[in-house]
């Protein structure tokens, strides 16, 4: 697709010639500002060009590089297609702003030659320690009481709270996050069982609460659904702060509305950031806006972290954390 082509289809303006291949592509983010990401590439002597703050759709981006026919495209959450990675001629790494890669494709960046890089390390306190808290909101009914008061309503004998330490917890996915969760929950007295995504059935039979810390494949899409509620114990917990397409939704609407599931501690929903309305309005559910990842401290190694990666390829070395293994070395010094 030519520049003009895709400012037609796109209206999407050519930020740098197609000749400029020192430029970054900085998809979308989930910060206020890219001063780290600039700080980084420009002192690497690259430079960078910013698309929309908030995730643009596939067609967006798609323009964007066309356009703009980068090195290295730096992305959050917005999607990086098969027609974005093979519009770049010039492209030598696709560096994901965090840990998952569902809206990367890979598979067509390893067929191009093109590295895909992620941060797997840069948040497990906070994801661990989010989890951990969507589970004690619930045993305590802090989100819930909360709610009971600003209401107007002080009533604590209606209160039907849970001690952590009596209780089994399910780990789905023990990478080092889930090592982390599970730490963390046996210091404060739990019972804590682990599985792989594919033998889940006696975690679920018997664990109080289980916790998700698997990523998002084909495989693992819609691992919790109405059959794998079912065989959870009837008023236990579901904790997601991995990825909402984990868990079929409307399954899980119809366990807490059916008073199966005892309550959902919701990160991620697969409808992000639409919200639907059957879990807004169940008592049980506590949700947050995919927020499990930040803090001061780690948004900072985050975006460090992934610029740092964008400068290695680009220097013709190897990624630190590469997550594919392209057909044909293209990496060359810039």
């Amino acid at each position: 697709m030519s520049n003009e082509t895709a400012r037609q289809a796109g209206g999407i303006p050519a930020i740098h010639s197609r000749e400029d291949v020192n430029t970054v592509l900085l998809t979308d983010r989930a910060w206020p500002d890219d001063r780290v990401e600039r700080e980084v590439l420009e002192s690497a002597g690259f430079r960078l060009v910013a698309g929309p703050p908030e995730p643009a759709d596939t067609a967006t981006i798609d323009a964007l590089v066309a356009a703009n026919q980068p090195t290295a495209i730096l992305t959050c959450w917005a999607p990086v297609s098969a027609n974005a990675i093979g519009s770049s001629d010039a492209l030598r790494v696709v560096a994901r702003m965090g840990v998952g890669l569902d809206n990367i494709e890979a598979a067509e960046a390893t067929r191009r030659g093109v590295w895909v890089t992620n941060v797997p390390d840069y948040c497990v306190e906070e994801v661990s320690d989010h989890a951990v808290g969507l589970v004690l909101t619930w045993t305590r009914g802090v989100v819930a009481t909360d709610r009971e008061v600003r209401a107007g309503r002080w009533n604590p004998a209606s209160a039907r709270l849970r001690r952590l330490s009596t209780l089994t917890c399910g780990v789905v996915g023990y990478g080092r996050i889930g090592r982390r969760t599970v730490e963390k929950l046996r210091a404060l007295g739990a019972r804590v069982v682990t599985s792989r995504p594919s033998s889940l059935e006696e975690l679920l039979a018997t664990s109080d609460v289980v916790i998700l810390h698997a990523p998002l494949t084909e495989a693992t899409r819609h691992l919790i659904g109405a059959r794998e509620l079912a065989l959870m114990p009837p008023g236990s917990l579901l904790v997601n702060v991995s990825r909402g397409g984990l868990v079929d939704t409307d399954a899980l609407a119809a366990s807490l509305h059916a008073g199966h599931l005892g309550g959902a501690g919701l990160d991620v929903l697969e409808s992000e950031p639409a919200v639907p309305a059957q879990l807004l309005e169940h008592p049980g559910v506590v949700i947050t806006p995919h927020i499990a990842f930040s803090s001061d401290a780690s948004l900072i190694e985050l975006r460090r972290s992934a610029a740092e990666e964008v400068v290695r390829v680009l220097r013709g070395e190897t990624p630190r954390h590469p997550c594919n293994r392209p057909y044909t070395n293209r990496i060359g010094v810039f």
